[in-house]
Order: structure tokens, then sequence, then C-alpha cells
């Protein structure tokens, strides 16, 4: 029986995880009675840890996921870590360790992190098939699945594999119109199909010299397809027939160099990424009382591309490490839309768009200079200071350039207040990433929306302050506690534009707080042998100043809780597993400057499964969800002229999709 030990049997052999004691150090071993395939198997069992990829995070910088491999970083960012995990063997990984990353010479890590170490010796190989089946009213879902290979030749460790992400989902249900006293005007039945794969290809090759030389490249290349159908009868509009397609392709290109000198180390990172879609949305909407039918359709042409350059210069002087950084990016998105109105001939006409033909542009440069050490055996500092120079520049009607001068850094603290309970502080100076998007007039057919063009964005900045508590209670599992509250300058959220428009633009202030918890409690020191039972959940609090009324609510659509248990039997002596999970969430209202769109989803997802971890050497999983029958409500009131006047209209919409059946069979060869 493996054990969860307080401190490592060997050092980290990676330059990133090697300078500190781990806070728990999990041996094969440990993870025998789940039988992983691999390495994420295994750090889904981590006691009180969950996996947070940070991809949306402002270049190739500070932060990002908490997961290290070997040490190291992924170079990547749509390629991710948790993918990349999926790809190594569970009998590759020597040990995992779990890491306070404020502890670690790696500026910018927090918290709870992991470090996986590994090594690959021979070839071997890694294959799971996802097949799922909703109840009602959508296809099988039969091509969701990865296979991967992972060798090494000389000092050249590879990896390959071919995956492909699928869904087939839909929902049905009624939609019900009403005018601002709640009388039923129009009542409407519909059905929706959100269908889709998307195929990938990745490869990953690893070099290590004799003299401290790392070598990283990641390379991916996926074509994806997704299309959504709705069909709706109803009372007054006969027939509403909607349909949507993308059709995508993207490649990303990613890899770092790092090698000794002048005393430390030198590390060269570089990126770059760049994804072509094509969108299509037709509407046709035919009336009861024969009136001629419309229709309009939208075809956009969307084009993004991001380029990073990132070198980092770390050194050791006495107890403190040092490290020095630059980077520069480029970041690009091109659209071009074409929107047409059918006529009462059955022709479509072009209609205007102003806005939606644009390029923007914006060319970044930062630099920081890093420092941490030991204050005492149990106190540790790091802290990082810097600043960033942006240019944004946009084509098009009302394009703009613009610069910016933004400072940024951190300062946090870890603390091993006992042997067993961990403390970190951490205070941060952060710039936010822009959504390009939002700088470019749009229409949204699906929902009768649109958006102006809004070249006036300024990216966002905030003062964030973070808390996090970690208990290892020994054998009986874990506690992660975390409480943060962030200061926000020019956040982003719907704002007039003009008389009649509106966009996504900035507001003055706003406030965001939460906690979470993350939490595994093992039941075999009780006398339960073999159950294990998981607790997550997260409470965040935002509030802004409404741009339409002054009065103070929710960032729009912004996320208010999520929850998450399971309960899980491994039968002792055998090669039988069960389960038990439930989740449920809730979000703010979506608020717009003439609507209102409320999600009140009521019930959660309740499952069951059942797995055998050696069925001829294979694992396989069978499970039943959404037991309780989750709905996909969506309530929107619409507004005479802007939301601080009468009702209108609204609709009333709720949807069942039914119980989900799921098969997972994972393998190594």
């Amino acid at each position: 029986m493996g054990l969860a030990q307080d401190a490592p049997d060997a050092p980290a052999p990676a330059s990133g995880a090697g300078a500190t004691t781990p806070l728990r150090s999990f041996d094969p071993g440990y993870f025998d009675r789940f039988a992983p395939r691999t390495a994420l198997d295994m750090v889904r069992q981590i006691p009180g840890f969950s996996i947070a990829e940070g991809e949306d995070r402002r270049g190739l910088g500070q932060g990002g996921s908490n997961v290290l491999i070997n040490g190291e970083r992924f170079s990547g960012k749509s390629n991710d870590v948790v993918s990349e995990l999926g790809r190594i063997g569970a009998s590759n990984v020597i040990r995992i360790e779990l890491i306070d990353g404020a502890t670690l010479n790696l500026p910018g890590l927090t918290g709870q992190v992991v470090n996986i170490v590994s090594k690959v010796d021979s070839l071997t190989g890694q294959f799971r098939w996802s097949p799922r089946v909703r109840f009602r009213r959508t296809d099988p879902q039969f091509l969701d699945g990865e296979v991967s290979i992972s060798g090494k030749a000389g000092k050249i460790a590879y990896t390959l594999s071919l995956s492909n992400d699928s869904f087939r989902n839909g929902n049905a249900g009624i939609e019900r119109v009403l005018d601002a006293n709640g009388a039923v005007t129009d009542r409407r039945y519909e059905e929706l199909y959100v269908d889709g794969d998307r195929p990938r290809i990745a490869a990953g090759v690893k070099y290590q010299g004799d003299g401290g030389q790392v070598g990283n490249l990641n390379l991916s290349y996926e074509r994806g397809w997704t299309e959504i159908r709705e069909d709706s009868d109803g009372e007054v509009v006969r027939d509403r027939d909607y349909l949507e397609t993308e059709k995508e392709y993207n490649y990303e290109i990613g890899g770092d160099f790092l090698f000794p000198l002048w005393g430390g180390n030198l590390k060269l990172i570089g990126l770059r990424r760049f994804e072509h879609s094509p969108f299509f949305t037709r509407i046709f909407l035919d009336f009861e009382d024969r009136r001629p039918r419309e229709g309009n359709r939208l075809a956009t042409v969307i084009d993004e591309t991001e380029t990073i350059a990132r070198a980092e210069y770390g050194w050791k002087a006495g107890k403190a490490d040092w490290q020095l950084s630059v980077e520069g990016a480029i970041n690009k998105l091109d659209t071009r839309a074409e929107l047409n109105l059918l006529d009462t001939a059955g022709t479509f006409q072009p209609v205007p768009l102003p806005g939606s033909d644009a390029v923007v542009e914006e060319k970044r440069a930062e630099m920081g200079l890093s420092y941490g050490r030991p204050l005492s055996s149990t106190l540790t500092l790091q802290t990082s200071l810097g600043g960033e120079y942006s240019q944004i520049v946009q084509s098009g009607v009302g394009g703009l350039t613009r610069s910016f001068i933004r400072p940024k850094g951190f300062v946090s603290l870890a603390w091993k207040a006992t042997p067993r309970l961990d403390l970190s502080l951490r205070l941060q100076r952060d710039v936010g990433q822009l959504n390009f998007f939002d700088f470019v007039a749009s229409a949204d057919l699906g929902a009768e929306n649109q958006n102006s063009g809004n070249p006036e964005l300024v990216p966002q900045q905030s003062w964030n302050v973070d808390f996090q508590a970690t208990q290892n209670l020994g054998a009986l599992g874990s506690i992660n506690a975390k409480a943060f509250v962030n200061f926000v300058e020019d956040i982003v959220d719907q704002v007039p534009i003009g008389a009649t428009g509106e966009a996504p633009g900035n507001i003055a202030s706003a406030t965001i707080w939460g906690v979470s918890l993350d939490s595994t409690f093992k039941m075999d020191v009780i006398g339960w042998t073999g159950v294990r039972f998981d607790i997550d959940y997260t409470y965040r609090k935002s509030s802004l100043p409404d741009p339409l009324t002054g009065i103070r609510r929710r960032i729009s659509g912004d996320t208010i809780h999520e929850f998450s248990a399971e309960l899980r039997y491994d039968i002792p002596g055998g090669d039988w597993a069960m389960g038990a999970n439930y989740s449920d969430f809730s979000q703010a209202d979506e608020v717009r400057l003439s609507q209102l769109a409320e999600f009140p989803i009521r019930g959660g997802d309740l499952g069951f499964y059942i797995e055998n971890k050696n069925v001829r050497g294979l694992t396989v999983r069978a499970g039943l969800s959404n037991l309780i029958g989750t709905n996909e409500a969506f309530r929107r009131t619409f507004y005479v002229g802007r939301r601080d006047g009468p009702v209108a209209f609204v609709e009333d919409r709720e949807r069942f999709f039914g119980p989900v059946v799921s098969l997972g069979i994972n393998g190594s060869f």
C-alpha cells in the first residue's frame, strides 16, 4: 500500500520544483486502489486538490496552471496541461508532489501546486473512448476519445496523440411569450440540437542535455465543426427555423529552451497561435396568418493570431532566488461580416452593419523582476515588480490608436503554521486581458441582439488579495480553503453607446469577492474501508454601479455559486468500484440596456456510476446522470426603449434533455 508522505524520499529532478520541500509526496502505490491509467487519473485523486488551468492569462508570464511537469510550466495555451497529463502513463510517474506555490522559484504561483515527477524509458501508449447517449432527441456521441504514444530516443522524449472532442447535445420544451400584464400572447414548442466534433493531432518533444539544457516543443493542429439547429412551432410564428454553423481550423506552436548562463539559467520561450473561424447563421420565420416569410442571414469570417516571445533569466544569491523577465507579444483579430435580410419577394438583400469589418491589433511589451527567499524555516517571501506597455490599433469605422503603461506585480507569503497547516497570503496588481471582439460591431441573430463597436475600450486593472489555508488531515484526507477580494478599475460590462446603441465598455470600478472549499475525506480511519467523499464549493459575489440606473448589481452573467460532491466506494480486495455524484451552479442575470436575461435553473445533476478496473486489462466505467431532470430554463424581459422604461414583453422558456448514459473505456499498451 503506497503512502502519502509529509516529505519526499528523493529530491525533485526539475529546476522549478527542486528548490523547496513539498507539503506532501505521493508515491505511485498511494493510487493503487484507483487503478489509474494516466497521471491525470492520479492528480484527480489527490486529497483536497483541484486543477486550475489558467487559460485566460495575459501572455506567457507569471501565474497560469497550478500543475507542473518535472518542475516546469507547460509551454502552451490551447494545447493545455490537462490534455498533457492524460498522455503521461501512470507507469511513468515516479511520484507526485504537493507544494506551496509561493515557496517555488517560479514567480507567480501561489497556493497548492502539484509537480508530476515522471520519466520515459520505453515506448508506452494510452487510449480512451468516451461514448455518451442522451435519452431524448439527440444523436449518440460515439466519436469522443484519444490515443497517444510516448517514447524516448537517446536524449529526446516524445509524445504523439490523436484526439476528438465530440458533443451531441440538445433539449426541448415550451416557451411562452407574455405581455406587460403577464397574459400569454404566444406559446411555442422548441427543440434544440447542438452537434460537433473537434479532431486534433498534437505532438510534444523534450530534449535533456548533459550540461543542464532542457528544451520543449509542443505542436497541435485542430479542425472542428459545430452545427446548432433550433426548430420552433408556435401559435403566432408558425415555424421558426434557425441554423448556425462554424467550420474552424487552428494551430499552435509553443516551445522553450533552458540553458546555464553566467552562473544562472536563461530560458527562452515562444508561442504562435492562429485560428480561422467562418460562422454562418440563418433564420426563417413562417407565420400562422400567412403573411410573407421573414428571414435573415449573417456570414462572418474571423481570423485570430497570437505571437509571443519571452525570456527569463534566473539566478541564486545566497538564500534568495532572482528572476528577470522580458516579454513581447502581438495579438491580432481580423473580422469580416455580411448581413442580409429577406425581402417580400423571397430574395436576400444586403444590410449595412457598420463597424463589423475591422482589424484590431495589440502590441505589448513587459518587464519584471522577481525575488524570493525564506525568511525563516517556516516563512517564505516571494515578490515581483514590473510593468507593461501596450499599443492598441483598430482599423475600420471609428478606428483609433492608443497606448498604455500599466504597473504590475505582487507580494506573497507562505507560512507553515504547524506541521499540517499551511497558510499563504498574496497581494497582486493585475492587468486584465481584453476581448478584441468587444471592439467590433456584431449581431447575434439567434438572440436578436446587436452590439455597436467600441474602440474606446481599455484593459481593466485590479488589486487582488488572496488567502489560502490547507489543513492536512493525515489518513483522513485534506481541506483546502480559499478567500479572495478584487478591487477592479475599468471593468468591462455592457454600457450605452450613443443615443440608442450598446456594447461592452468600461465601468469605473467594481468589487469581487468569494470563497471556495476543496475537501477530501477518506473513511478508512473510521472503519469504512474504501469509502471516499469529495466536496467542492465556490461562492462569488460581485458589485458594480449599473451604467443605466446607477443601482449596484452583480457583473452581467457572473458566477454566483458552484457545488459538486462525489461519494466513491472501492470494494476492498477486488476490481469493482461504485459511486454517486451531484453538482449544481447558479449565475447572475445577463444585463443589456433593453433586456434582462435570467437563468432560473432548478434541480442539479445527480448521477451514479459503476467501474471495473480490470476488464481484460482495461478500466471500464458505466454511468447514468441527470436523474432528477435538470432543466435549462431561461427568462428574458424586453423593455420599451431601455431597461429603465416599462416592460414590452417577456419570453419564458423551460427545456429538458432527460437522463444521460455514459461509458468510459481506458487502457494502456
